[in-house]
């Protein structure tokens, strides 16, 4: 009996070895693109601002005021530029110097997140200083590229998906290397080994002291690429969906609908502001609250009427439930910015691993099979 249960266990073993070989060999290649393309955005907006210095000017300025009529000088300059009066605009608001980033969405667009034109104001917010449709500059293309292998919504689907398979990887590779004798041996490094073994301990060693990381970053990566199946399992407080009830008219200044957000949510940092084109859309102010985990995207929005400048509905992930608190962490934990500078770096460096591991990997496997072929 015992000789038997060390057989099972011993095909069990060459199994699960089999699955991570044969998991690796087809998705080796697409996890290390999305890998690299990964480590390249965590710091994505300030390797677009290098590329393009134009944006930089005037940082040294510091950052316009809530009540500043640059805001609103702003829209009027991108409005002159694309006479799209039913086109949604968005802008962000950084909290430093140098150009205003904003989007543009054409009402000719299909709705796609792809269907925009970012676009960089001058910090008086006069002038255009910049203008690209989203996609159409490298580091948008790595994002796409990351996000959906520039294949939209399909590609999206694939890249969700195939983030399962790699946490079956992670998880077989874990599995293979769990040791039946000694961990001392299990975690060593032969140094003076032959070439396949060393081969085997760096692809060994590398994915065990990155396999927390690598769960983390696709985990998460599997929910942000899967809306529909992250809805369906933390079940977020649904976003409000309010019309504006004033109908055509001069409509609410941007200077004026940050100070209406800004008395709903007194203790909030306002991130980004959007002026609807529809009449029936209410302008959008979208706000970071204490204990709100992401500075750039946070999940608080105060809805307000175009016209007559009324609060219509605030979103407060403060009063949420707990799927919401726990669909708040994704982005920060998948982009690394949940602790700063460090924890953004770490990510970079993680992000380079399944390139490792899959340079290692394949090379090992050829050398096991020309050392057979010359048995």
């Amino acid at each position: 009996m015992p000789g038997h249960r060390r057989s099972t266990a011993s095909r069990a073993r060459i199994l699960v070895r089999d699955v991570h070989l044969w998991l690796g060999m087809g998705l080796g290649l697409l996890f290390a693109v999305l890998g690299l393309t990964g480590s390249a955005l965590v710091f994505y907006t300030g390797i677009d601002a290098a590329l393009h210095p134009v944006v930089e000017g005037g940082r040294s300025d510091g950052a316009p005021d809530l009540t500043s009529p640059v805001w609103d000088r702003a829209l009027a300059a991108g409005r002159a530029r694309w006479h799209d009066p039913v086109g949604k605009w968005t802008i962000e608001v950084t909290g430093e110097g140098g150009a205003i980033p904003a989007r543009f969405y054409p009402s000719s667009g299909h709705g796609h997140h792809a269907d925009r034109i970012m676009v960089w104001f001058s910090p008086d917010g006069g002038r255009i200083v910049r203008a690209e449709p989203w996609g159409g500059y490298l580091m948008s293309w790595l994002y796409q590229l990351h996000m959906a292998l520039l294949a939209g919504d399909l590609g999206g689907q694939v890249v969700g998906w195939s983030g399962v398979a790699m946490l079956l990887l992670l998880v077989t590779g874990i599995a293979v290397w769990w040791p039946r004798g000694s961990w001392r041996k299990a975690v060593a490094f032969k140094r003076d080994a032959a070439p396949i073994r060393r081969l085997r301990d760096l692809h060994k060693l590398s994915g065990l002291w990155s396999v927390v990381l690598l769960f983390v970053l696709v985990a998460t990566g599997i929910l942000l690429a899967l809306p529909a199946v992250t809805q369906a399992m933390l079940r977020p407080d649904a976003i409000p969906a309010p019309k504006s009830v004033g109908g055509p008219g001069a409509g609410t200044t941007i200077v004026r609908a940050f100070d209406v957000a800004h008395r709903a949510l007194p203790d909030g940092r306002i991130v980004f502001i959007d002026i609807p084109g529809a009449h029936d859309a209410p302008i959008r102010v979208r706000l970071q609250v204490p204990g709100d985990p992401h500075a750039r995207f946070p999940g608080s929005y105060v809805f307000i009427d175009r016209v007559s400048g009324q609060v219509l509905a605030v979103h407060d992930v403060r009063r949420a439930d707990s799927g919401t608190a726990v669909a708040s962490w994704i982005r920060t934990l998948h982009d690394g910015t949940v602790g700063g500078l460090a924890t953004r770096i770490l990510a970079v460096v993680a992000g380079l691993v399944p390139s490792l591991l899959w340079a290692t990997g394949i090379l090992h496997w050829l050398r096991r099979r020309r050392r057979s072929r010359d048995r």
